[in-house]
């Protein structure tokens, strides 16, 4: 690629991660009841589409878990963590206040010198930090970089709240995002509206060593829904928009991994057919950041999405935050 050439990006690899601990309805069920609170599998399948989710041991962190998946992408790229000249993390659930998660995964990647940065958009996360990389790549900033969302959101769960514990798992999912000829992200936009940040939120924070307010998640379910399954529709067509395309181009849709009702619904509002929706929700619940490189990631290695696919990557969250990728694989 000369100085003269058009500079786009293209995903050259995936990975993703599970800690091994996985924990099922009727396990969670079970722990639940030991509190005196009610709920079954057939309960959570019903309302969420959750069959299981992954728990992290208490000493592994986000960086650990991000390390894995980086591992597994630079494998599937065919390079390796010296050839990564930007790393993003997009999570909510950082091993420290500071420094970054970023600069932490790329100690551990054994490389320094490249910017290393989080990106903090909750189930947004991913879609944001891929724009931003996609960006610095157009601009030159960015030759190959290594784009993750990690979380380990069971460590803000509130096991007293079966409405929200239920929903929430942890794991990791990256991209390997190279400097290409030939466009790979077409298009995408990002948004936000602070006005809605009470309907899903971790309210807590430190002070002089102490936590201050709630640290644990708090969620509103009806009002997510009711605005996730608007913002993402309208997010979809925009972007679809401005790359010229129509619905009926998208091959396959990655929709951020919360509940299976929202996940149909914006796939219903486009025309798509059930064919058409990447899901795994059922295995791991909603990774929050990571959920959308882990199931991009299990469709790539099932092969059920092969190079030249076109993808819709959308994904909404807490902020109240949203946005969508489309991109040509």
């Amino acid at each position: 690629m000369n100085s003269s050439t058009p500079r786009y990006s293209r995903i050259a690899g995936t990975g993703s991660y599970l800690p091994p601990r996985r924990v099922t309805n009727d396990d969670l069920a079970a722990q639940l009841a030991q509190r005196g609170l009610e709920t079954s599998d057939a309960w959570i399948v019903e309302r969420t589409g959750i069959r299981a989710r992954h728990f992290a041991e208490p000493e592994v962190a986000a960086s650990d878990l991000a390390l894995h998946a980086s591992l597994a992408a630079l494998q599937s790229a065919g390079c390796t963590a010296a050839d990564i000249d930007l790393i993003i993390v997009a999570t909510s659930t950082p091993d420290m206040v500071f420094p970054s998660t970023a600069t932490i995964l790329q100690n551990k990647l054994g490389v320094h010198g490249c910017p290393a940065f989080d990106v903090q958009a909750v189930c947004s996360g991913f879609v944001y930090a891929l724009t931003v990389a996609d960006s610095m790549i157009r601009t030159g900033a960015a030759r190959k970089a290594l784009v993750v969302g990690s979380e380990v959101f069971s460590r803000i769960l509130d096991f007293n709240d079966r409405t929200t514990c239920v929903l929430f798992g942890d794991g990791a999912g990256a991209v390997v995002l190279e400097a290409s000829n030939e466009p790979g992200l077409v298009a995408s936009e990002l948004h936000a509206d602070g006005r809605h940040l009470d309907i899903l939120c971790t309210p807590g924070h430190v002070s002089g060593g102490a936590i201050l307010g709630d640290p644990l998640l708090k969620m509103d379910g009806p009002a997510v829904f009711k605005l996730a399954v608007g913002v993402l529709e309208d997010v979809a067509r925009s972007v679809l928009a401005k790359a010229g395309r129509e619905a009926s181009d998208i091959d396959f849709l990655i929709p951020h991994q919360a509940n299976i009702r929202i996940m149909q619904s914006t796939a219903r509002k486009l025309k798509l057919s059930a064919d058409k929706v990447i899901v795994t929700v059922d295995e791991h619940g909603n990774t929050s950041a990571a959920s959308i490189p882990l199931a991009l990631d299990s469709a790539v290695r099932s092969g059920r999405i092969r190079r030249g696919d076109t993808l819709m990557l959308e994904g909404v969250g807490g902020g109240f935050t949203w946005g969508a990728v489309l991109l040509d694989f």
